[in-house]
């Protein structure tokens, strides 16, 4: 695993599209018992190299319901983007992860990782590849219907700032979903 980590780590083959010299950020562990695939780093994630750790991780930190020290416990947590790169910002936010990254690393990174017990799917780029035709009309759908993708996967939004306004709209996320994810994760964690 370390060697593999290695490899993505110096992986340079999206380097002509990106605002920033390469720097492919993930945690990963052949123990990890919790997987998380989220979009691609943010500006402040690349500029530090530790995955979610900005608001935006906080927050999910706060939604699973665990300690900083747990979430970087590499042989609990396995936090793999989309895209290991920041991809640039665009008009509304930060670009789309790099197509590059999934196909070529997530089948022999997912396969070292043989203790996974639940993939938490964050946002919609993860959740239409890993859902693939299980996924519904909209990420929203995916994530008021997450208990028909469970025990294998748990379809999320994305915890960003930006995405407030989504939760007050719909307000049953914090009261129904938020519970179940800390009593799924607090059991696994176990």
């Amino acid at each position: 695993m370390e060697k593999l980590l290695q490899e993505i780590k110096s992986c340079v083959v999206c380097k002509n599209h990106l605002p920033h010299p390469p720097r492919p950020i993930l945690q990963a562990s052949t123990q990890a018992k919790i997987l998380i695939i989220g979009q691609a780093p943010g500006r402040r994630v690349q500029h530090t190299g530790i995955p979610w750790n900005d608001a935006s991780g906080r927050e999910l930190r706060r939604w699973l319901g665990v300690s900083e020290e747990q979430f970087y416990n590499k042989d609990l947590f396995a936090l793999v983007p989309m895209g290991f790169c920041y991809p640039g910002t665009g008009t509304h936010g930060d670009l789309p992860p790099r197509p590059e990254c999934q196909p070529l690393w997530h089948p022999i990174l997912l396969d070292k990782m043989g203790h996974i017990q639940l993939t938490i799917l964050i946002g919609q780029y993860a959740q239409k590849h890993y859902l693939g035709t299980k996924s519904k009309p909209t990420l929203t759908d995916n994530v008021k219907n997450f208990r028909e993708f469970l025990p294998k996967y748990l379809p999320l939004v994305h915890p960003s700032p930006r995405n407030k306004r989504w939760q007050k709209r719909n307000v049953w996320f914090e009261w129904e979903v938020v519970p179940v994810v800390q009593d799924i994760v607090r059991s696994l964690l176990q």
